[in-house]
């Protein structure tokens, strides 16, 4: 279940790396204004800071293909090749070199060429989450063996992602309620590693 949340909060990411990629399926003019200036809007920034709610609470830092998601009981930290998981009810930290098949689903970086080949966008109006008023493009799946249905993405008048919500096959539904979104000018590499020094009681174990 941990994996999961994390596959569908790295969704998240994903959309704020895919954007131009995603055009590459079928879109209307208005859906890829949207994300082209969504994409433009992220790349301005050396760095961006995330808290959110929704199906699960937690923050997020980005810079290029390194993140760190803290959702409480699971803290992931990812330098562009390694990965550390603490599992904080364990007291256990997992450090792997992922596969790329594993990278597909825990890793955004490698989902945004994974996913934006098999999506079609289309803009669906102004929509209002939160209290916050934004214009919506829904993605859905090129293939029908996905398990998600589509994938609703709401994003403010600076195009900074204010809402995503994904609605699976099974009837389900992830919620990501975008709280904060925050440009930084920069974010050291620290960040993105794991501090063995601040978790002296952690078992480490090495799966690499």
């Amino acid at each position: 279940m941990k994996r999961r949340n994390v596959f569908l909060l790295s969704l998240l990411l994903c959309f704020l790396f895919l954007c131009p990629r995603i055009l590459q399926a079928q879109s209307d003019a208005k859906a890829r204004e949207i994300l082209d200036k969504t994409a433009a809007a992220f790349r301005q920034a050396q760095a961006v800071s995330i808290t959110f709610g929704g199906t699960q609470e937690g923050t997020l830092l980005l810079k290029g293909n390194k993140f760190h998601l803290n959702t409480g009981d699971v803290e992931t930290w990812f330098d562009g090749k390694t990965q550390w998981s603490y599992l904080r009810q364990n007291e256990e930290v997992n450090v792997s070199t992922p596969t790329p098949e594993e990278l597909q689903s825990i890793n955004p970086y490698v989902l945004l060429d994974h996913y934006s080949q098999h999506y079609n966008s289309r803009y669906s109006g102004v929509r209002t989450h939160s209290g916050k008023q934004g214009q919506e493009v829904i993605l859905t799946p090129r293939a029908s063996q996905q398990d998600i249905r589509s994938i609703c993405f709401v994003v403010n008048n600076r195009y900074e992602p204010l809402y995503i919500r994904i609605d699976l096959k099974n009837g389900q539904q992830q919620e990501i309620l975008i709280r904060t979104y925050r440009a930084l000018q920069t974010a050291s590499d620290k960040e993105f590693t794991f501090d063995s020094k601040k978790y002296p009681d952690a078992e480490i174990i090495d799966m690499r």
